[in-house]
């Protein structure tokens, strides 16, 4: 996308088959309701409140329902690596998160989610405040680099509907990072 440098979107980066396969795994697992949204995490907790992320938080390998994805990743979304940590975060309608930018020093300078169940649109800001809105599609996997990963922050914006796409559903999405080690 060459209006956010380093941002690309792969659209329908898992079929509908493994998109279900992977919705009820997720729904099979445990969920955290300590925040205005559910989450599950996955190799590593990472603390909210401090916004970090230790080794000692290490919940152990990742699940084997998430490894055809993290060695996808590999192949197609330019990881250098196995990501080592997932998080799993459930929006329902008119559910969103602030703007932000993944931990620079917890994380590896690739960072990709999974959109299931639904799509919407998530806003970039530059450093100088431009704005760019980006539609998820269902069954996309939106990756960030360079400065999409570094220099912009990203949001969902807490709505029932999303202008041009309409009524949102439920959506899971699978963030896929690696932790930086020491």
């Amino acid at each position: 996308m060459a209006d956010v440098p380093g941002l690309r979107l792969l659209a329908e980066f898992v079929d509908e088959a493994q998109a279900d396969a992977l919705a009820r795994a997720i729904d099979a697992a445990p969920w955290r309701d300590d925040l205005k949204r559910r989450v599950q995490h996955y190799g590593y907790r990472y603390a909210y409140a401090a916004r970090r992320i230790d080794v000692a938080m290490a919940l152990g390998p990742l699940p084997d329902w998430l490894l055809p994805l993290t060695t996808a990743v590999v192949a197609d979304a330019g990881f250098t690596r196995a990501p080592d940590q997932v998080i799993v975060n459930e929006y329902t309608p008119g559910q969103g998160i602030s703007g932000h930018i993944d931990c620079l020093p917890c994380f590896g300078p690739t960072i990709a989610s999974l959109s299931l169940l639904s799509g919407t649109t998530m806003t970039f800001t530059a450093p100088d405040g431009a704005r760019v809105d980006v539609w998820l599609p269902v069954r996309s996997l939106v990756v960030l680099t360079g400065p999409a990963r570094t220099q912009w922050k990203h949001a969902i914006a807490g709505r029932r509907a999303d202008p041009g796409h309409g009524p949102r559903g439920r959506r899971l999405s699978l963030t896929l990072r690696t932790v930086i080690h020491g």
